[in-house]
């Protein structure tokens, strides 16, 4: 690496996607200087992050994985859930039309082989017109899907559940077979490491330092009472520190776990936390840490018939070195992708669909119960109850994403690692159906628990905590009797067997309502942390990104959502970064700023 510059006009902390982003698109004027900070190792290239079937082998990995864990969660039979985060390297102007061309911005779309287009009726939902072409993220579909993917759209079809939306276009109820991140040229996975490629790496305007922490943010209170980020107090790999100055602003891209712990470090948050800690207060802004939400989700596994086969051949090392094999010298086979389907849904039972009466009697019962359970929701709680209340409502509005996962899962009472999910425990071939609660109700936190940038936050979701979510997820759990028992993905299951057994039969709610708190687990899709709401509704920042109160200090990562989109939270992240990438370039009010000596000092 080159030496460092004295100052940088940007300095941008953490090299997940919205680092990543910004740090390819800032740099387009060679006029300004930008350093990316990751705390991680540069792992750039490494077969475990490229190969698309490898991705599981990083989770617990502490050189790919920051492996944090929830608190014990109180309503999940005090369950500890595995909170994996990569360490390697949402208001006005924020709506559907504003969104929609940074969701084309960051991928190029190849289409699938005329044999997959077929086999998944391609043509009926996706028209390459409509997605991406000239963005650094590949996607496409590869040639990995099987009987059971195709199954799976013809039973829910024969549900009463198909559409022909697209659904980059933000509307579906249904299924259908989203594209992966993978190069159809290289059979590689692309990541946000895309945006960081060769040409971009040796512009001479961007600096990476990995394995550096950044440990505080350097910060001067103005006499009009705005606080100014100057840079940022690093402590690089030799345990070394030094002060790097930033001219512009400082923009933390760190996540929904480490963007709050890094503010409430710096000062910002709730007053009393930082008294208990011991750190100064800069700004009193309790919303920081709080608003967080996750897709948890649960599963159920069903053994496949003889004559088919699964993801769970893979967990025998002779197989696994075949396929590795296979896959170096044609960039094809089953580790060139993941084989998912899914398909959303409003809300059902056992019987299917249930009616507005019965919905609108699910909100008021549960509403007004986790009203009288609760001494007060919090002002931003209040504002979102009722759109989630509206989704939940519309029949074009998922409440649930079903997903085909081709492997076996299980989830351990106490403590649920990524080892224990992905451990091929059952003999024989299993898929599971995983069942994600889109929007949940209670809101979790996620805060410090020291003033050391080395102790782990204290993360803890609040699973389950509100009576609503507990009655979604059972009642769409229920719903996997009819899935399992319809063809053509009836014929391809072996009939009864199923994992956990007590799922064997689902038509009893409450049972089934225990078979979710047993095998509830994360989808790693934390958000909302650092919400873009207003600062009187606990929000932390604007909608240009800036925390509130500050001139100079951005937020660019999931931790901005004030709500938790419906499905994978990736691809709205780029388009977010993508989006905040030409905010700071046109945000005009940005100036030079001298070197101020640090005012908030306690290292």
């Amino acid at each position: 690496m080159a030496p460092l510059k004295p100052s940088y006009d940007y300095i941008i902390v953490g090299a997940g996607i919205g680092g990543l982003v910004l740090a390819s698109r800032l740099p387009e004027d060679a006029d300004v200087g930008v350093l990316l900070i990751e705390a991680g190792a540069n792992r750039m290239g490494d077969p475990r992050i490229e190969t698309p079937g490898l991705m599981a082998t990083q989770y617990g990995d502490p050189d790919f994985d920051w492996d944090y864990m929830s608190e014990p969660q109180v309503h999940v039979k005090n369950r500890q859930i595995a909170q994996p985060r990569g360490r390697v390297v949402g208001n006005n102007g924020w709506g559907t039309k504003n969104m929609a061309p940074y969701l084309r911005k960051f991928q190029t779309f190849t289409v699938a082989s005329p044999e997959t287009a077929a086999f998944l009726s391609l043509d009926r939902y996706m028209k390459p017109k409509d997605q991406g072409a000239n963005g650094p993220i590949p996607t496409t579909l590869p040639d990995v899907y099987g009987p059971l993917n195709r199954a799976w759209d013809e039973t829910f079809r024969r549900l009463g559940w198909r559409t022909d939306a697209d659904p980059i276009a933000g509307r579906k109820v249904g299924t259908f077979t989203a594209p992966l991140s993978v190069d159809v040229k290289t059979g590689q996975r692309g990541y946000a490491a895309n945006y960081y490629t060769p040409e971009v790496a040796q512009r001479p305007n961007l600096d990476l330092l990995p394995e550096t922490l950044v440990e505080r943010i350097l910060l001067h209170t103005e006499a009009d009472g705005q606080v100014v980020a100057t840079g940022v107090l690093a402590r690089n790999s030799d345990d070394s520190q030094q002060e790097i100055p930033a001219t512009r602003e400082v923009i933390v891209s760190g996540g929904t776990f480490n963007s709050p712990q890094l503010l409430e470090l710096c000062g910002f948050g709730s007053a009393a936390l930082l008294q208990e800690h011991h750190i100064p207060l800069v700004l009193d802004r309790p919303g920081v840490g709080e608003n967080l939400q996750d897709h948890c989700l649960t599963a159920v596994s069903f053994e496949v018939a003889d004559g088919q086969v699964s993801g769970d051949v893979m967990r025998d090392p002779t197989v696994v070195q075949q396929l590795m094999q296979l896959y170096e010298q044609t960039r094809g086979g089953p580790l060139s992708g993941m084989p998912i389907s899914v398909a959303y849904l409003p809300l059902v039972g056992h019987e299917g669909r249930l009616s507005k009466d019965q919905i609108q009697d699910l909100l008021s019962q549960h509403l007004s119960q986790a009203t009288q359970h609760t001494s007060s929701l919090s002002p931003a709680q209040e504002t979102q109850h009722a759109p989630l209340r509206q989704m939940l409502l519309d029949d074009e509005n998922p409440s649930t994403e079903y997903l085909f996962l081709p492997i076996q899962t299980h989830m351990h009472p106490g403590v649920t690692t990524m080892g224990d999910v992905l451990a091929k425990s059952l003999p024989g071939n299993y898929i599971s159906i995983i069942v994600l609660h889109n929007h949940q109700f209670p809101r979790g936190t996620v805060h410090i628990q020291s003033p050391l940038a080395t102790d782990k936050p204290v993360i803890d979701p609040n699973y389950l905590s509100h009576p609503l979510d507990i009655e979604i997820l059972g009642r769409h759990v229920q719903f996997l009797d009819s899935i399992a028992s319809t063809e053509p993905f009836a014929g391809l299951l072996k009939p009864g067997s199923r994992h956990p057994a007590e799922a064997a039969d689902l038509s009893n709610l409450e049972k089934t309502k225990e078979i979710v708190k047993d095998r509830l687990f994360t989808c790693f899709h934390p958000v909302g942390t650092c919400a873009m709401m207003p600062a009187d509704l606990g929000g932390v920042v604007d909608a240009t990104l800036k925390v509130h109160g500050t001139r100079n200090l951005r937020v660019v990562d999931a931790s901005i959502f004030p709500l938790e989109p419906s499905g994978n939270i990736q691809a709205a992240v780029y388009a977010v970064a993508e989006r905040a990438a030409d905010i700071i370039r046109a945000d005009t009010t940005s100036h030079h700023i001298s070197n101020f000596t640090c005012m908030n000092r306690f290292y």
